[in-house]
């Protein structure tokens, strides 16, 4: 993957409309029908954004809003130690200012936690390993540092981390409730006119001489300028029918939730036997890791044995029942980086699927908004074009 810079001082132009805006748009023009397949936190992040641009936009859920991926996210706002090469790091980095500027933008609204994360491993190997990991995130400038045990406990009192042999804080991450922040902007998108249709799957395109004219649904034909891909991993079915290539795998994931609890956690806490974070409304999600669960049994006996194991790092959980279990399938392609933007043959269809979806969903609906409605390439989004699977 090659580097491609986007430096601050743009992002702030483009969160500030003065990007968009410098690109003329008659006010005359009809306005753009845009089609949104997803009712996740990418499509809803889609259409509230392109609903504000002034895009006469439809959403399309085939089940409920935030009932696939979406529901099943730990959220965890973050860019860090795996996210490289350095234009997959700056990406995210992006993404976690374009939530911030979301926040500033609907004060109040998100249920939304700052305060970064914390994360430490007692084995010494994996721990040189992380000093390293540490060190080259500095070096691109990503506010996390190494810490004792002492600062640790000061900022997580509640918790037990064993042995430590390296730990660090890294900054300037945060948490969201997924499904209540999807809710918020579909209703902030139908405020700004957007049509919202669920139950509606779409089992078709309507094309006249190679152009887009509707999306077939099973709630109907809807007219479309242009269809938007955001369903997850439902989104190499949907392509297919443009024509279009988006090769994803398994990546399943479990995922323990509690009760609401009083507040034990400040922040996300990356231990090595569990990583786990508190909502808003006081729920603790937990589970083992990102790399994909070597398990998709959802039992309640499975989750209370984890909870059980976990307690050594919150002994909290020692007290707390089991609210439900989630298996989630993360949608993650191929490479395991985004795929985004119009594929080479056509300028109909626009494809948004990848794995870090919480993290880049608010600033991936900017850069798609400019794509679409103003016709400009954003380079953030050009190592991740469509056109890498489908030579």
């Amino acid at each position: 993957m090659t580097s491609h810079g986007f430096d601050r001082r743009t992002l702030l132009r483009l969160f500030g409309g003065v990007a968009s805006a410098a690109v003329p748009r008659l006010s005359a023009a009809p306005r753009q029908r845009i089609v949104i397949a997803g009712g996740g936190i990418v499509g809803a992040n889609l259409a509230y954004r392109l609903a504000k641009r002034g895009a006469a936009v439809t959403l399309l859920e085939r089940t409920r809003p935030a009932s696939g991926a979406t529901a099943n996210s730990f959220a965890w706002i973050n860019s860090t130690y795996s996210k490289q090469p350095f234009a997959y790091f700056h990406l995210n980095r992006l993404g976690i200012e374009a939530w911030q500027h979301l926040d500033r933008e609907l004060p109040g609204e998100l249920p939304l936690r700052w305060g970064g994360s914390v994360e430490w491993y007692g084995d010494e190997t994996r721990a040189a390993r992380f000093r390293e990991e540490i060190r080259h995130h500095q070096a691109w400038g990503y506010p996390a540092h190494l810490m004792d045990e002492a600062a640790l406990r000061a900022l997580e009192p509640r918790i037990e981390p064993g042995a430590i042999a390296a730990v660090a804080h890294a900054e300037i991450e945060g948490s969201v409730d997924p499904v209540r922040v999807t809710e918020v902007l579909i209703e902030r998108a139908h405020r700004e006119g957007a049509r919202v249709i669920y139950p509606g799957e779409v089992t078709g395109l309507d094309e006249r001489n190679g152009r887009l004219r509707a999306v077939r649904t099973s709630a109907g034909d809807v007219e479309s300028d242009v269809l938007v891909v955001a369903c997850g991993t439902d989104t190499p079915r949907v392509a297919a029918m443009a024509g279009v290539r988006v090769p994803l795998k398994d990546s399943p994931g479990i995922l323990v939730h509690t009760p609401p609890q009083p507040r034990l956690l400040e922040r996300v806490v990356l231990s090595p036997i569990a990583h786990m974070k508190q909502k808003p409304d006081g729920r603790i999600v937990t589970g083992a890791g990102f790399g994909g669960s070597p398990t998709t049994e959802t039992s309640r006996e499975s989750a209370e044995r984890f909870l059980k194991t976990a307690s050594q790092v919150l002994p909290a959980f020692a007290r707390t029942g089991v609210e439900k279990v989630t298996l989630g399938w993360r949608p993650l392609p191929q490479d395991e980086f985004p795929i985004i933007g119009f594929p080479a043959t056509r300028r109909d269809v626009y494809i948004t699927v990848m794995h870090s979806g919480v993290t880049l969903s608010p600033l991936v609906a900017h850069l798609a908004a400019i794509e679409i409605l103003d016709g400009v390439d954003a380079e953030p989004l050009a190592p991740y074009r469509p056109a890498r699977f489908n030579t």
